[in-house]
């Protein structure tokens, strides 16, 4: 029950995290939103490891939290870029909805076959996909729609890769692992912003923001990391995943984003994709 908590929390904290680095992202280049946030989470857990003197891991725990980073912090970047370019409510529950189907397919082979849920989960949220995807109107709309979630479908993939890397990386500490993902994922995107001459210093305005950003984004991987060091890969993960139910929220109070339809029916599918996984 404890792992399950932990994943919820998780979610919750990811989804807030994902809607104040998507407004960020609206006010200042993207690249600056996840290098800001990635670099106050990395200090901040640095801190809680050197408070409560945590064993430095082994080297392939630095390699796996390094992996995981650079998987995350792309991650980041797509979905950042998807949520300043359009609707909070369509991109996060696309990619979350992808990066749970990863974990399930790799915990399936870490810890044995789920259940017959699980792969009904997967059946069911697929048909999301297509029902955010499709929304209503002709075939120009749907082009639209189906534009509109591909740097979301992509960053669900990396996100997949995240959660098994991470998975990996947690079994012999909580706050290190954080810590050697954020230092990968900050160098990683910074170094790729200066060879593609991309602007990433973000304006000094939006600092706050950014900071609250990536507090929740690292408090998220902690819950994360807890339940998976709890409980099974896929169940972790995918409770991880509902974090669109945050961010569709606060989407809604704050900018009054409204859906049509079916693709308001898509997310409930989606979300209920990812509770079936849970079964």
């Amino acid at each position: 029950m404890l792992s399950i908590l932990y994943g919820l929390t998780s979610a919750l904290t990811w989804g807030a995290a994902d809607f104040t680095g998507g407004i960020a992202s609206k006010r200042t280049n993207v690249y600056g939103v996840v290098i800001g946030a990635e670099g106050f989470g990395m200090f901040l857990f640095l801190a809680f490891a050197l408070l409560f003197r945590e064993s430095v891991p082994s080297w392939e725990t630095w390699l796996w939290g390094s992996a995981a980073g650079l998987s995350g912090g792309f991650g980041l970047l797509l979905l950042y870029r998807a949520l300043s370019r359009g609707r909070m409510s369509v991109a996060a529950p696309v990619s979350a909805v992808i990066a749970a189907i990863i974990p399930v397919v790799v915990g399936a082979f870490l810890d044995g076959l789920p259940g017959v849920w699980t792969f009904a989960g997967i059946l069911v949220a697929l048909g999301a996909v297509w029902l955010i995807a499709h929304g209503e109107g002709g075939r120009e709309t749907a082009a639209i729609r189906l534009n509109e979630i591909t740097l979301p479908l992509i960053a669900g993939v990396v996100f997949g890769m995240y959660f098994v890397f991470m998975h990996q990386a947690s079994r012999e500490a909580i706050f290190w692992p954080i810590v050697a993902s954020r230092l990968a994922s900050m160098v990683g995107i910074l170094g790729y912003a200066l060879v593609t001459r991309q602007p990433w210093k973000p304006l000094r305005k939006n600092w706050l923001l950014i900071a609250l950003s990536g507090i929740l984004d690292a408090s998220g991987n902690a819950f994360y990391v807890l339940g998976g060091q709890l409980g099974r890969l896929d169940v972790s993960a995918v409770l991880g995943s509902l974090y669109p139910g945050s961010t569709v929220l606060l989407a809604g109070l704050f900018l009054h984003e409204r859906l049509n339809r079916l693709q308001l029916a898509g997310i409930l599918v989606a979300l209920t994709a990812i509770v079936l996984m849970t079964v």
